[in-house]
């Protein structure tokens, strides 16, 4: 990842939570010629998405604690703190869908809805 990802505002990770990881490479894979690696971790296995060599994307399955959510790729979006960031979110008339925790070595994130329902994920990176 480069530095102007890392940015405040700036879109940088994109991620498909599907119910079949495997269809999904074979699809992806096939169509724009992405190439995988498994990252196994504490609880799941990560699947990183590579396109001419770098990393672009992550893959992983529905989380059970999701609920009953259709496949869906989404966008995390990059902030400077991210506490602060969904704090500000709900100030503004959004919803917090999944509270700021921790990504080991990765950094800090959360997923909040705007007004109108929409899902975005907010980072901060270590």
């Amino acid at each position: 990842m480069d530095e102007k990802t890392k940015k405040h505002g700036a879109i940088s990770w994109s991620e498909l939570a599907t119910g079949d990881v495997d269809a999904a490479k074979s699809f992806y894979g096939q169509l724009f010629g992405w190439s995988f690696e498994n990252a196994p971790m504490e609880e799941m296995t990560y699947t990183m998405v590579k396109a001419n060599g770098e990393e672009v994307a992550g893959m992983m399955t529905i989380p059970a604690e999701a609920g009953p959510m259709p496949p869906t790729w989404g966008i995390y979006v990059t902030v400077d703190d991210v506490d602060a960031a969904a704090e500000r979110a709900v100030a503004l008339g959004g919803k917090i869908f999944l509270p700021p925790q921790d990504i080991p070595e990765v950094g800090r994130f959360c997923v909040i809805g705007d007004p109108q329902g929409a899902f975005i994920s907010m980072i901060t990176y270590l």
